[in-house]
């Protein structure tokens, strides 16, 4: 969008001159000089000065009136004054988008490099706009006939905002007004792009997402679905999952796969509904294996590692910047193709079809000659926000959604997302160095190129609902899991070791990392476990075996299990360990004894079964005279 543009008049000052032409153009009469500052208010409006200085290029011409024309811009409480505070005579016509400020100058400045100093100010609410937690801040691009000899915007943006979570292009310096911070660009970079910024520590969107399962087999059967994970950009906050699934794991790319029993020819819907939090950027989290990046490396089938034209592309390009940058300037975004169902080429098919790209084509191009040049490069295939029509991910309508690549950063330990689709249809806006916080990754595509798919996939019918919801939120008020532990069996048999076999569950919102199990006899701890991750709605099963010993001797009165400030105190039952005790030796002492007297020959087997013979005898004959004997 073009946002300058300038009419000088001049009028001639000499006898001479009244007898040639009566205007001659700016750009050759004179040199303009601009430092544009946008001060933005707590509100979100926007205060604009235009600084401006007019040079002569001559000694006979001067300037009596200036033009400056805002397209698209509601531009209120329009005034100008001379660089003594002196008011200038402001005309101002408004036409179909475009405001035009003509500016009469009341006096004369006459000579060869003489200068005139003038000020133009506006208000207007429409370069700072808060959507959800950001505050975004966009200011249109300087037009590429414009004829500033210099020209300087100024961001200063108020505390209030919050800290930076993005600005693209780069300014040329950060400095502090007071509280606030003031960002400077120069003419050079403002002739590509416009100024965009966002501010705020994070962005946060409330989603709806619908799965459609059916199991058509006449036996039981498992299947699992892909509900949005955590990554090192976004945390995932539940608050509902219905049905819950049996149990939820990672995958090796990270992706949160929930897991649902379905009887024969059982059909079910599963809605997720939740939060997700979007970071300005990478926060601490879990690191891919070795494995797993060897993983991303390979060729598949829309990621041709090995074709000679790729391998070529990355031998070349070596870093992620000029791949990304390639990708950016030769593919072409075709918006005949953004439609359901739509064929996805790869990066072969894509190279040789540029002018017909869409994100899916700008994606796998990236991670194919990423992936030759031996960059750990993935898909993600999410959501992503854009405020015009033209590239916003149909999800809005049809659940088609957006995907984007993401390179592994060896340095920094993390898999870093960029957007080379919205680098080409913005027109250059740098999408390499600071991804907006508006995209919202669903599943993620490394080990496979098209599994696990996404939420808007799972549809049944021919004329299937849309599936998938996603608008600005706020973060919920529970946000804090805390896990919970129960005793599933106690396995205990005399004389031996009891165990007990235990669960932590997590009930949501959100996952649960680095958690350490303690497990305590009475106050003594005994173990101590490590479970990576618990994801929300999964379990972690585990063991504490307390051991028998004599007397009770070395058997606790209570196991505690402590994980996260949850705990579990189980008794042992210890009296009844003692009392087992008890009878172990009372069994083994009369074993021993009567061994003793064996062995001393004072009883014999046959004199043992004599006695009781004979006992039994009496016994018997008492029996029997007790039944016998008159009764009154």
């Amino acid at each position: 969008m073009k946002f300058w543009r300038i009419f000088i008049i001049t009028f001639l000052s000499t006898l001479y001159f009244v007898l040639c032409p009566g205007f001659v153009h700016a750009q050759s009469e004179f040199s303009v000089d601009s430092v544009v500052t946008y001060n933005f208010q707590d509100s979100g409006k926007t205060l604009v000065t235009h600084n401006t200085t007019l040079e002569n290029n001559f000694s006979t011409l001067y300037a009596t009136t200036y033009g400056l024309s805002l397209e698209n811009i509601d531009a209120e409480n329009i005034q100008a004054s001379d660089d003594k505070g002196n008011a200038l005579k402001v005309d101002i016509q408004k036409d179909s988008g475009l405001t035009k400020i003509n500016i009469t100058f009341p006096d004369a400045v006459v000579g060869k490099g003489a200068q005139r100093h003038f000020s133009i100010t506006y208000e207007s609410s429409g370069f700072a706009v808060k959507t959800g937690e950001v505050w975004e801040v966009s200011v249109p691009r300087l037009g590429e006939n414009s004829s500033f000899r210099n020209y300087t915007v100024n961001l200063v943006v108020p505390p209030s905002f919050g800290a930076e979570a993005y600005v693209s292009p780069k300014p040329k310096s950060v400095t502090l007004i007071g509280s606030s911070k003031n960002y400077t660009f120069t003419k050079e970079s403002l002739l590509q792009t416009g100024v965009t910024a966002g501010f705020g520590q994070f962005q946060v969107f409330t989603f709806t997402l619908s799965y459609h399962l059916e199991n058509p087999l006449s036996a039981i059967s498992q299947t699992q679905i892909a509900l949005p994970p955590d990554t090192a950009y976004q945390k995932i906050y539940f608050s509902n999952v219905d049905p819950r699934p049996d149990n939820m794991q990672v995958d090796q790319d990270g992706n949160w796969l929930a897991t649902y029993k379905l009887e024969p020819r059982q059909r079910i819907d599963v809605t997720a509904s939740g939060s997700v939090q979007i970071f300005s950027s990478f926060r601490q989290f879990p690191k891919p294996t070795d494995e797993v990046l060897s993983q991303n490396l390979k060729e598949s089938q829309y990621w041709q590692v090995n074709d000679p034209n790729i391998k070529a592309l990355a031998l070349s390009l070596k870093t992620p910047k000029a791949i990304y940058d390639y990708v950016v300037k030769t593919l072409k975004y075709d918006f005949s193709r953004v439609q359901p169902n739509v064929q996805r080429m790869g990066a072969k098919l894509a190279l040789q079809n540029p002018d017909q790209a869409i994100c899916m084509e700008f994606t796998d191009t990236f991670i194919a000659i990423a992936r030759a040049a031996g960059i750990p490069a993935r898909e993600i295939n999410g959501y992503a926000y854009a405020d015009n029509p033209a590239i916003q991910p149909l999800s809005l309508v049809a659940d088609v959604l957006h995907s984007w690549p993401e390179y592994y950063d060896s340095d920094k330990g993390v898999w870093i997302p960029i957007d080379p689709t919205w680098g080409s249809t913005t027109g250059g806006e740098d999408y390499f160095n600071k991804l907006d916080l508006r995209h919202f990754a669903f599943v993620i595509h490394g080990v496979d190129s098209v599994k696990p798919y996404p939420p808007g996939s799972y549809k049944l019918g021919s004329n299937p609902q849309k599936d998938v919801y996603v608008s600005f939120g706020k973060l919920p008020e529970g946000r804090i899991s805390q896990p919970s532990i129960t005793l599933i069996n106690k396995k205990s048999i005399p004389f031996f070791d009891t165990i007990f076999s235990l669960r932590i569950s997590n009930p949501g919102p959100t996952a649960l990392y680095s958690l350490t199990p303690l497990v305590y006899f009475d106050d003594k701890l005994e173990s101590k476990g490590l479970i990576d991750v618990l994801l929300p709605y999964s379990n972690y099963d585990f063991q504490a075996k307390v051991p028998f010993s004599i007397l009770g001797k070395n058997t606790p009165d209570t196991v505690s299990i402590r994980v996260s400030g949850s705990s579990l105190e189980i008794p042992t039952n210890k009296n009844q360990v003692v009392v087992s005790s008890l009878l172990i030796l009372f069994a083994g002492f009369f074993v021993v004894l009567i061994g003793t007297f064996i062995w001393i020959r004072r009883i014999t087997f046959k004199g043992i079964s004599a006695k009781i013979a004979s006992a039994y005898a009496r016994f018997t004959r008492k029996t029997s005279q007790n039944k016998n004997s008159p009764r009154n």
